[in-house]
């Protein structure tokens, strides 16, 4: 299987369902808001999903007390993280392979809901 295609339809799901959140929703509102939203939307198509899914961090082989919580793990296996931001940066692309490194998950989705469009980046780790 091609790396760079894995959970390909999976991925059309979701970005499907980020697509009709943002044409009813448009852009400017916060994170909080097209979280809300698109775990309806899940809902509706039937999306197996997790919110604010709670992920352990290992040190030593030792659990920190420390938690992430990813805006969603959808089909038990790719992470999404959403932002409501201008243009995405580092930080987020950081913030989401952290998630990954946590979760041992090898795909994350980073969903940016932003004033002007939706943008969405795969990211395999």
């Amino acid at each position: 299987m091609d790396e760079e295609y894995i959970f390909k339809e999976e991925c059309y799901q979701i970005i499907g369902c980020c697509m009709e959140v943002h044409n009813q929703l448009g852009g400017g509102f916060r994170e909080a808001v097209y979280q809300e939203a698109l775990e309806l939307e899940f809902i509706e198509q039937d999306l197996l999903y997790q919110r604010e899914k709670k992920m352990r961090i290992k040190y030593k082989k030792q659990i920190l007390k420390k938690k992430y919580f990813a805006d969603f793990l959808c089909f038990d296996e790719i992470v999404v993280e959403l932002k409501a931001v201008t243009e995405l940066t580092n930080i987020h692309k950081g913030q989401l392979f952290n998630y990954l490194k946590a979760s041992d998950k090898r795909l994350g989705m980073l969903i940016n809901f932003g004033p002007e469009k939706l943008e969405y980046k795969r990211f395999i780790f």
